[in-house]
C-alpha cells in the first residue's frame, strides 16, 4: 500500500491513485480476516453450539462491500479529472513500483487460495481471490500506464481508472454475493454433490435409501442431515452400527471434519424392488434393480419409490 501511494505522489496519476486506493482495503479487510479466522478456530461453547465459523462468512461480506465502495470513490475521482485534467509525471517509474507490487500480490494471493482450499476457509479464499484481483488490476495498469507515456493521450488515465473501478466493484459483489449465500445457509451444490458420490461409492446393502440430504458448512467444519432408509425388522444396536459407520464413511472420504445427524426410516414394501439385501425374511417383491443416488433424489424429503 505505502508503495503504491508513493508512486501515486511521484505521477499524480489516478490510474495508480485507484490501486492504492484499492490497497487500503486490502489492509482493512486483511485486519479483519485476521481477526474473523481466530474467532472461527474458536470451540464450540453453550451460546455457539455450532461453532463460530459463520464470521467467516461475515469477514467475506465485509471485505466485498469495502472493495465496491473504493471502486465507486475511484469511478467518481476519475470522472471528475477526466472533465478537469491534471498533468501526470514518471509514468516508467511508477509502472515499475506497481509492477513490482503486483507480483507479491500475485504470489501471496495464490497461496491464500491454496491454503483457503485445504483448511475450508472461506475467510482465505476471499482474501487471496482479492489478492489475484489487485494483481490483474495492476498488470492492465502497467500496460496501461505505458501506453499514455506513448501516445501522450493523458485523458487515458482517467479511462483506465474508470474501467479498473468497474471491474473492482464487480469482483467485490461475487464476495459479497458469495458471503450473502452463505450466510443465509445457501445450499453448496458441489458440496452435496461430492457426499453423495461418496456415499454412493460405499454404499452398503442395508441402507436401502437416503433422502432429505443437506449439507451446511460452518468455518471448517461441515454439518451434514440426512434420511435413510433402512430394513424395519433391524433392531435397535443394529441401526446404530449402520449409523456409524456411515459417520466414520463420511469422515474419512471427505477430507474434513463432518458432523451428521442422521435420522433413520423403516423400510416399506413398496421399497422391495430397488431393495438389494440379500434373504431378506419379509421381502413382498423381487429385486428390480438398484437407484443410483444423486442430486435429484437425495435431496429430496420422500423414498425414492414415491418419485
Amino acid at each position: 500500500m505505502l508503495a503504491k501511494f508513493a508512486a501515486y505522489f511521484i505521477t499524480h496519476s489516478n490510474a495508480i491513485l485507484t490501486d492504492a486506493m484499492e490497497s487500503i482495503v486490502n489492509v482493512l479487510a486483511g485486519a479483519f480476516a485476521f481477526y474473523s479466522i481466530y474467532l472461527a478456530t474458536l470451540p464450540k461453547d453453550t451460546n455457539h453450539p455450532y461453532g463460530h465459523g459463520k464470521v467467516e462468512f461475515f469477514s467475506a461480506f465485509l471485505e466485498g462491500t469495502l472493495i465496491s465502495m473504493a471502486g465507486v470513490v475511484i469511478i467518481l475521482k476519475s470522472s471528475y479529472d477526466l472533465v478537469f485534467p491534471k498533468p501526470i509525471f514518471q509514468l516508467f517509474e511508477g509502472a515499475a513500483i506497481i509492477g513490482a507490487t503486483g507480483i507479491v500480490n500475485l504470489i501471496i494471493g495464490y497461496y491464500l487460495i491454496n491454503a483457503g482450499k485445504k483448511h475450508r476457509s472461506i475467510t482465505l479464499e476471499a482474501d487471496g481471490k482479492h489478492l489475484l484481483t489487485d494483481a490483474v488490476t495492476s498488470a492492465g495498469l502497467v500496460i496501461g500506464v505505458i501506453l499514455i507515456q506513448i501516445t501522450h493521450l493523458y485523458w487515458l488515465d482517467s479511462i483506465i481508472s474508470i474501467l479498473l473501478g468497474m471491474y473492482i466493484i464487480y469482483n467485490g459483489y461475487l464476495l459479497a454475493r458469495l458471503s450473502v449465500g452463505g450466510l443465509m445457509d445457501e445450499s453448496n451444490i458441489l458440496l452435496v454433490n461430492d457426499i453423495i458420490v461418496v456415499l454412493q461409492d460405499n454404499r452398503r446393502d442395508p441402507w436401502i435409501d437416503i433422502h432429505n440430504l443437506r449439507a451446511q458448512q460452518y468455518g471448517s467444519d461441515l454439518h451434514i442431515d440426512c434420511h435413510v432408509t433402512m430394513p424395519y425388522y433391524f433392531d435397535l444396536n443394529q441401526v446404530h452400527q449402520e449409523v456409524s459407520d456411515i459417520d466414520k464413511m463420511v469422515n474419512g472420504n471427505t477430507g474434513h471434519q463432518t458432523e451428521l445427524f442422521i435420522h433413520t426410516d423403516p423400510c416399506l414394501p413398496a421399497c422391495c424392488n430397488y431393495c438389494k439385501m440379500k434373504a431378506c425374511p419379509v421381502r413382498s417383491e423381487p429385486f428390480n434393480g438398484e437407484i443410483k443416488w444423486n442430486i435429484e433424489n437425495a435431496t429430496k424429503n420422500q423414498k425414492h419409490f414415491e418419485q
